[in-house]
């Protein structure tokens, strides 16, 4: 309370034209007293005459007005100059707390001033800071460009935003920023220099690149599913095909001895046949249309055993192996997984022409759900290969297609760019993925990961089984006529009686009639009207022992797959020969 009253009384105009003028009055009654000591005390005070009274009264009125004046400027610097020390506390310590870096420079870009914030972002301490030109810890094409900007501030008068500015932290690392610029100008508005605020956007470009990387995988992703959709069903009907000719060179076959001129002809057919099988199986694995034969497998072994005769044959490889000693097992199709390995040491050769290192490695890893997003596949345990080469390596455009069906880098006639379509495709229909990543003339790496399996690997030894003529009648159930005709005759010439029927509909109306006669039915998958599920359903409503063999021009997919969970007994994939068909019926007849 006192200090505030002493506060009040000292910054009073008044009390100060008054003090001012009071000791004005003393000074003079003092004077008066040494140069008239006989004068009494009310002529020392008041003056000697009433000239010098009123004459004291109006000096005594003018010092109390310049006191008052004097007091009253004092009091308004005093109080304007502790705005000033208020405001520049409050502008320093918004620029503090702020998350922008701010920065004021000479025109010659020398740094004058910067907040924490600022020396945060840049990685330099402020007194290593304060005089170092901005160019100093930028790469040499953003000083460039900031020059530039600066410049053109400098001449407009105009804020400039710049929205690629790359720095050099003194760690030597690189952040990425944003910058706003304006121009600082003297009291006579004469350009002074820069001032600028500044963020790091460093996290948020690695957030859109990877959001474009995402998007760009599932882009191609839904590509080549829709390429994979129509390959598979053109090779289904390319199978189909394959399947009238493949029967009826068969059965050319059977009634002409190998005396005949023919003879060799046919078999010429059913060799061009085998090779649009094997076109058609590339196309099926891109197109994911399924497995043929799953089981327990050590993938250290597949690719021992496919690596070992490659090199026997492309003898200026070398090739390094580092094989992960208790690898996980995986469910697959080892035909196909040697076919997708085969697919790529060969694309490796062709780009090792003079010769080179192949590296074949495998390991067991636990991916997460961010990881696999963009791949469409579950997260969990995988098993990893990688395959890479020390070759000429793959530009950013041949990458973004590599995986297409039918596209080729190779010249006219040497390539029909299905073979890293099919290995796509393989790789998806066992629900796994395939990345590459290459440098130009550094080399190339595929990366494969497979699901891995709680099951232990088995090794199975093959049991070799002879065409055997049988007895019996089967039903044949297939929409193509071609087909159909195709097998009766086939079914005939290994001694089997043969019903047909074009649709599903009227095999249940044949089989309802003769269910006790017939010993087997061969199926069709894909069919108009009743496809091959809802046919195998009802036929099995009418007897639930009878014996099913599924045929398709596709391999074994999703569809298929769930028949065969049903209690199908078996599934062919055409085009069959007689020696297949045989094979097949004659396991399953001998399950009784």
């Amino acid at each position: 309370m006192k200090n505030k009253l002493k506060g009040t009384i000292t910054e009073s105009m008044v009390v100060a034209g008054i003090g001012l003028a009071a000791f004005y009055w003393v000074c003079e009654s003092f004077m008066y007293f040494f140069l008239e000591p006989e004068a009494n005390i009310f002529q020392i005070i008041l003056g000697p005459d009433l000239f010098q009274v009123w004459t004291r009264i109006l000096v005594l009125c003018i010092f109390a007005i310049f006191g008052s004046h004097v007091q009253y400027t004092y009091n308004k610097r005093r109080a304007a100059d502790s705005a000033l020390r208020e405001s520049s506390e409050k502008y320093r310590t918004i620029l503090e707390s702020i998350e922008e870096g701010y920065f004021e420079t000479d025109l010659k870009g020398n740094l004058t001033f910067c907040n924490d914030p600022f020396c945060k972002i840049i990685g330099y301490p402020r007194n290593q800071l304060l005089g170092m030109n901005v160019r100093e810890h930028t790469a040499p094409d953003t000083a460039e460009k900031i020059s530039r900007i600066t410049e053109q501030v400098k001449q407009t008068g105009r804020p400039e935003d710049v929205t690629a500015y790359d720095v050099i932290r003194q760690n030597g690392s690189k952040t990425a920023l944003e910058l706003s610029i304006s121009l600082l100008t003297d009291k006579y508005g004469k350009p002074a220099g820069f001032r600028g605020m500044l963020r790091d956007v460093t996290k948020r470009k690695e957030t859109e690149e990877e959001k474009r990387l995402l998007e760009t995988q599932l882009q191609q992703a839904q590509k080549m599913e829709s390429i994979g959709t129509l390959a598979g069903g053109i090779a289904h009907d390319f199978n189909n095909i394959l399947m009238g000719i493949q029967g009826n060179a068969t059965l050319m076959k059977l009634k002409i001895g190998s005396e005949h001129p023919s003879y060799e002809k046919i078999k010429n057919i059913e060799k061009s046949v085998q090779n649009g099988t094997e076109l058609t199986k590339q196309l099926l694995g891109f197109a994911r249309r399924g497995k043929y034969l799953v089981k327990i497998t050590d993938l250290n072994e597949v690719i021992e055993k496919s690596s070992s005769l490659f090199v026997r044959t492309k003898k200026e490889i070398q090739i390094h192996t580092n094989f992960h000693d208790g690898i996980w097992a995986v469910e697959v199709d080892s035909g196909q997984i040697e076919q997708v390995l085969l697919n790529l040491y060969v694309n490796a050769w062709q780009a090792m022409p003079e010769g080179g290192d192949l590296y074949l490695k495998t390991r067991n890893v636990m991916l997460d759900s961010s990881y696999v997003k963009p791949f469409e596949v579950e997260y969990g345990k995988y098993v990893q290969i990688s395959v890479s080469d020390t070759g000429v390596g793959i530009d950013r455009e041949t990458r973004e297609r590599i995986f297409e069906p039918f596209f080729t880098t190779k010249e006219m006639g040497r390539g029909t760019g299905l073979g890293l379509a099919s290995v796509y495709g393989i790789i998806k229909s066992h629900d796994g993925y395939i990345d590459v990543t290459s440098e130009k003339e550094k080399g190339t790496t595929f990366t494969i990961y497979l699901p891995a399996s709680d099951k232990e690997a088995v090794r199975e030894k093959g049991v070799p089984v002879e065409m055997l003529k049988g007895t019996g009648t089967i039903l044949l159930i297939d929409d193509e006529k071609m087909i159909l005709d195709v097998g009766c005759e086939l079914l005939e010439e290994l001694g089997y009686t043969v019903l047909s029927a074009l649709s599903g509909r009227q095999a249940i109306d044949i089989f309802q009639k003769n269910s006790d006669k017939i010993d087997l039915i061969i199926m069709d998958m894909i069919m108009p009207g009743m496809n091959g599920g809802e046919t195998f359903d009802r036929l099995r409503n009418i007897n639930s022992n009878i014996k099913v063999l599924l045929s398709s021009g596709y391999s074994v997919n999703s569809q298929a797959t769930k028949i065969l969970r049903r209690g199908c007994d078996g599934f062919i994939q055409k085009p069959f020969n007689l020696n297949q068909l045989a094979e097949k019926i004659g396991k399953i007849m001998g399950k009784r």
